[in-house]
């Protein structure tokens, strides 16, 4: 469901809030089976969001990211892929804030309203992982190793909000997160759903309130990991258009956690 929202580029709030809605009530089923201590310390969120979603987030390879852009390359592409991810972001906002508007024309459904938060936030989340992923493509710094091992360094920048430091990948990456990584990586969701109750005021606050702050955090973010991208580049990336040299890095699926 998460995959089918980030492909829905380009939708109207009312179609997000229809899926982030279906999401929704697939995720109350999930915590009901879930046990209550770890829904309410975030354990279960973390674990489904790293084991279940994370390795399924489709990320582009540098060429498919030129010809899905129309030839844009280096900073060009950069900045292109920031707002997209940015409009998505703001989107999910939106789409949030629309629905509950809904919900509170009609109290009984803010029922669901915990799950709602958990869905916007694990679709934002999704999001700007594979921004931090494909940015990561752009600038030829792709997370070395095997496609666990790629997933769990993407999962832990966007915890840091940091770009991985090629020089000290191969001794921090691993198949699984680490205590620490898997701890920040809580604290980071249980900020982001925390930023997501504002789209529960009622009628349409919240979906502007929602939205401005997404996308917000969503730029902010791309900032500070395209200031790591560039200090990391490697000696004589700087040929090609928009200042990243040209070729090199192949797709990286993220693939399933076994």
């Amino acid at each position: 469901m998460v995959g089918r929202i980030l492909g829905e580029e380009g939708a109207d709030p009312k179609r997000r809030a229809g899926l982030i809605g279906r999401l929704a009530r697939a995720l109350a089923g999930s915590a009901r089976s879930a046990r209550d201590g770890g829904v309410a310390t975030g354990k279960w969120v973390t674990d489904l969001f790293a084991n279940d979603i994370a390795p399924r987030i489709p990320v582009r390879d540098r060429e498919t990211l030129v010809r899905h852009h129309k030839g844009l390359e280096g900073e060009e592409l950069a900045e292109a892929l920031v707002r997209n991810a940015a409009n998505a972001t703001t989107t999910v906002g939106a789409a949030g804030g629309a629905l509950a508007a809904v919900q509170f024309t009609a109290p009984p459904l803010l029922l669901t309203a915990p799950a709602q938060l958990v869905a916007e936030t694990l679709v934002v989340a999704a999001i700007e992982v594979k921004l931090i992923a494909e940015l990561h493509e752009v600038y030829e710094s792709p997370a070395p190793g095997s496609g666990l091992q790629r997933t769990s360094g993407y999962l832990a920048a966007w915890a840091r909000k940091r770009g991985i430091d090629p020089t000290k990948a191969g001794e921090s990456l691993s198949v699984t997160l680490g205590a620490a990584a898997k701890a920040a990586l809580r604290k980071r969701l249980l900020r982001l759903m925390g930023r997501h109750l504002t789209t529960l005021g009622p009628y349409l606050t919240g979906a502007l309130a929602g939205g401005t702050l997404n996308r917000a955090a969503t730029h902010a973010l791309a900032k500070s990991v395209r200031a790591d991208l560039r200090k990391r580049a490697l000696p004589g990336a700087g040929g090609g258009r928009g200042g990243v040299e040209s070729g090199g890095a192949r797709g990286r699926a993220l693939p399933k956690a076994p």
